[in-house]
């Protein structure tokens, strides 16, 4: 979708307390709503709807920018902020006229979020919680009744320092970036690098949250056939969670609602695993 404001030369401009009062949105409500099928979706829109308020005055450019910041999104909420304070300034610049499309935006902030979850969930998972739990730990075994407490006040506000610093130097360095490439002609390949690399993660998301599998086995001869086994894994693995997708994604695209290709799934996957077809 292209913005009405493109092409426009304007001075519309978020000052710090913007910028912190979207963040605080994001800092409580990150995995409120959190669903399957938008996951942090509507947590981004709430935390971006101060931001869009600002900057497009138009009603309708506002109805636009929060239904821009509604689709899937899903990444560590602590490291992951730093992608939300880049799309601020994405936000930023389109409405002062940057040739900024919804999928630009989109394109980035899918693109950016798996790496930043990997990144995220090692460090935060792998790292920050053990070494506040074994702290926590190591007070209480020597008797000091805060070690509980340690945990549980320490660790919130450590993943809180790390989520705003990210936040704030996402939208800093944001500007800064954007800027230059939009200065030099940059744009258009980085969209188009950001679309390939979303559409590569989406992609690996795939198998991760579609289950669907064939129950199918027959003989033939005397040799034992799964169909999944030794059929569909054997061409690709994975093959029927993507048929899946594709499928949605088509009725998707031909505006079927989804509370009815929801239900439709649930009635198929029902009628074909009582029949013994899948499994």
């Amino acid at each position: 979708m292209e913005s009405k404001n493109e092409g426009k030369v304007q001075d519309v401009s978020l000052d710090e307390k913007d910028v912190k009062k979207s963040y605080w949105l994001w800092q409580f409500f990150s995995h409120a709503n959190y669903n399957y099928e938008r996951m942090q979706g509507t947590a981004v829109a709430m935390a971006m709807a101060p931001i869009i308020k600002k900057l497009y005055p138009d009603p309708d450019e506002k109805a636009a920018g929060l239904k821009r910041h509604l689709t899937f999104f899903n990444t560590d909420p602590n490291f992951g902020a730093v992608i939300l304070g880049g799309t601020i300034a994405m936000e930023e610049q389109r409405a002062n006229g940057a040739p900024l499309t919804d999928e630009a935006i989109n394109s980035f902030k899918t693109g950016m979020m798996g790496p930043m979850a990997g990144i995220g969930d090692s460090i935060v998972q792998g790292v920050v919680i053990p070494i506040m739990v074994a702290l926590g730990i190591s007070m209480a075994t020597k008797g000091n009744v805060f070690g509980s407490l340690f945990v549980l006040i320490a660790l919130p506000v450590v993943l809180m320092v790390i989520a705003y610093n990210s936040w704030m130097y996402g939208y800093r360095l944001g500007t800064n970036a954007i800027s230059g490439m939009l200065a030099d002609g940059r744009m258009k390949t980085w969209i188009s690098a950001a679309g390939i690399l979303g559409c590569t993660v989406m992609g690996a998301l795939i198998p991760n949250y579609v289950n669907v599998k064939s129950a199918l086995a027959f003989t033939i001869g005397n040799v034992p056939f799964n169909l999944q086994e030794n059929l569909f894994d054997a061409l690709m693995p994975s093959l029927l969670p993507l048929a899946v997708t594709v499928l949605i994604y088509y009725l998707t695209t031909r505006n079927v609602k989804t509370w009815k290709i929801m239900l439709g799934v649930v009635v198929i996957a029902f009628v074909l695993g009582a029949l013994g077809i899948l499994g």
